[in-house]
């Protein structure tokens, strides 16, 4: 949930209002500051605000807005760096406006992470979307020459306060851009995916945006690997008192509320996106986003419910978290074959803020959803998102002797199985695994690392298909059936599927193994997640892993892999494999090894469900 922020070059301050001036050509501004104070919110809290204005823009401004908690002395920057993800937006000439949220840096009032929606009831409540519109109004206000139009931006937490913004919009508010924000953060965001618990970056996260004012260095670890750190840590019941000293709230939420209750439930986007869309809004989203994927095609598809006049935008592209505020050209080993983020910020973004904030015509309306779809590395768009017409939903299902295959299994019964032991998990990235945002981390490229590295362990099984003989393209949902049992009471199911490139492609890319799909089921939450059950020793149960959505075509020659595993160290936090209440709360007694059975045969068919688009 970390923002990705404008370079950090200060221009210089500017004392007073800027004078009107013939229009300056696309790219020549220089931007100024024109404002530097503290913004009162209705309950008295002061908010510091920085607005830079472009020199020699001759007409009525637009204002763009970004809230952040992660501090806004470093913004204004030199928007035409190539560091800059604003620099198309800035060639267009808008006044930018910048704020720390409460709490954070130079801000009054005290910071809460995820600070709930308020209670409508009380007058004077407050939350981050008061204070989203008691600034507009401030701005509309103050700003000189500006034409009454505000926009938002901004990607991860500064994304979530834009959708805070969207609940109840300020009448000047026109135009709004939520970038890979968390929806939802247990079901499927920053600190839970489907009742697993994300320990690394829940853990590094909180510690860095809680132990201080701003947001800290990172923890000290004291060992350069941290998959060591945290397996040495022993159960997370040490951490709240001997780690943290109870100082770290959002880690005592953890412990307090281990399932998807009320606390929970509050601070999810869904339940306050329930009225008609009035302001455009374009949801931007990356396939291989290693913090934010699930948060901003929920919130578009929740809008999407809502939005009768045409509103509602999507794109997703070839990025990890705010990728798209660079080149886009690849992501670690994986080359796009253009540089998809520039072309987004210049075709998508740029004419989708001219065309609400500045009443600009000739085709600004982006598509419904502009997709790129991996494999063949080319942009294509939709009229819904997932597409409804000429996909195919498609089982592909595990076989004997490793096999993939698109073939419903026969009568005679199947199965594999694997030890998983809670002592030697499987690790999530190649060790060392360094700190989550720690010098030479990995962690912004993981999903799309190379799988060779756990595929002969012997607790991760494996089935592929043979070299397909014709490419196969899938667009839309994805989803895994697992029909499996445990020697334990408890169970996690980690199912990823992947695209395995031809040996023929030579030393660097042959034979790699690149995660298209993937995701994380504790199976304590077969029934519900709210109120967990023990799973039953050795009885076959059916568990659902939603892998979410993915447009991307396995080429002919390639190989479709699964894999399913059940421990992702130490960015899911080790199940016990014994049922207890509260894993924040187990001993280390309560950890066990188990034998996970995963079953294939006409009676349980164990399979992956691919929406496959239908060709010629």
């Amino acid at each position: 949930m970390r923002s990705v922020l404008v370079a950090t070059f200060t221009i210089g301050a500017f004392g007073g209002a800027v004078s009107a001036q013939t229009t300056a050509p696309a790219g020549t501004y220089s931007y100024a500051k024109l404002i530097d104070t503290l913004v009162p919110m209705r309950d008295g809290v002061r908010l510091h605000t920085t607005v830079w204005l472009p020199q020699g823009y001759g007409g009525a401004l637009a204002i763009v807005l970004k809230r952040t908690p992660y501090g806004i002395d470093g913004a204004g920057a030199n928007f035409t760096s190539p560091a800059s993800s604003l620099r198309e937006l800035a060639s267009d000439g808008y006044a930018f406006a910048f704020q720390d949220i409460r709490g954070k840096y130079k801000s009054e009032g005290a910071f809460v992470m995820q600070r709930p929606p308020r209670d409508r009831r009380d007058p004077k409540a407050i939350d981050e979307g008061t204070d989203a519109w008691d600034t507009m109004e401030w701005l509309t206000r103050r700003v000189p020459n500006n034409n009454g139009r505000v926009g938002m931006l901004g990607v991860s937490y500064d994304g979530w306060l834009v959708v805070q913004a969207l609940m109840d919009p300020h009448p000047a508010f026109k135009a709004a851009s939520p970038q890979a924000s968390p929806a939802d953060m247990w079901m499927g965001d920053d600190f839970h995916h489907q009742g697993a618990f994300r320990l690394s970056y829940g853990f590094e996260y909180a510690y860095e945006m809680e132990h201080a004012q701003g947001f800290d260095t990172g923890f000290p670890f004291d060992r350069a690997d941290t998959y060591s750190w945290y397996l040495s840590l022993g159960p997370l019941s040490r951490v709240k008192d001997e780690v943290f000293n109870g100082r770290i709230p959002t880690w005592n939420d953890y412990v307090a509320h281990p399932d998807y209750d009320e606390f929970w439930k509050k601070q999810a986007a869904v339940p306050y996106l329930d009225h008609p869309v009035t302001v455009p809004t374009l949801n931007v989203a990356g396939w291989w986003d290693q913090e934010d994927f699930y948060g901003p095609v929920t919130i578009y598809r929740e809008m999407e419910k809502h939005d009768t006049n045409n509103l509602n935008f999507l794109v997703v592209g070839p990025w990890n978290h705010g990728g798209w505020g660079g080149t886009g050209k690849s992501l670690g080993a994986v080359d796009f074959s253009s540089n998809t983020a520039d072309w987004y910020r210049a075709e998508v973004q740029r004419p989708f803020f001219a065309c609400y904030l500045k009443g600009a015509v000739n085709g600004c309306r982006p598509a419904e959803a502009t997709l790129f779809r991996g494999g063949e590395n080319q942009w294509v768009t939709s009229a819904s998102f997932p597409r409804r017409d000429g996909v195919v939903a498609t089982p592909i299902y595990p076989a004997t002797n490793g096999a993939l295959s698109f073939t419903r299994p026969g009568a005679s019964a199947g199965a594999d199985s694997f030890v998983s032991d809670p002592a030697n998990p499987v690790p999530y990235r190649k060790r060392p695994i360094q700190p989550t945002y720690g010098p030479g981390s990995q962690w912004r490229t993981w999903l799309v690392e190379d799988q060779r590295f756990v595929e002969h362990r012997p607790d991760v099984l494996s089935w592929q298909t043979g070299p397909l003989d014709k490419a196969v393209t899938i667009s839309g949902e994805i989803s895994a059936t697992l029909f499996a049992s445990t020697t334990g009471s408890d169970a996690d199911w980690i199912v990823k599927l992947i695209d395995v490139y031809p040996d023929s492609l030579g030393p660097t890319m042959g034979g790699f193994e690149l995660m298209v799909a993937n995701d994380v089921l504790r199976g304590r939450y077969i029934n519900s997640f709210s109120k967990p059950r023990a799973l039953v020793p050795g009885k076959v149960e059916k568990f659902a892993v939603d892998l979410h959505t993915q447009e991307y075509t396995f080429q002919r020659g390639h190989r479709i892999m699964v894999q399913v595993q059940s421990t992702w160290f130490p960015i899911i936090d080790r199940n016990p494999q014994r049922f207890v209440a509260n894993i924040f709360a187990a001993t280390a007694a309560d950890f066990q090894k188990a034998t996970h059975v995963i079953q294939r045969s006409a009676q349980y068919p164990t399979h992956l469900t691919l929406p496959v688009l239908a060709g010629p």
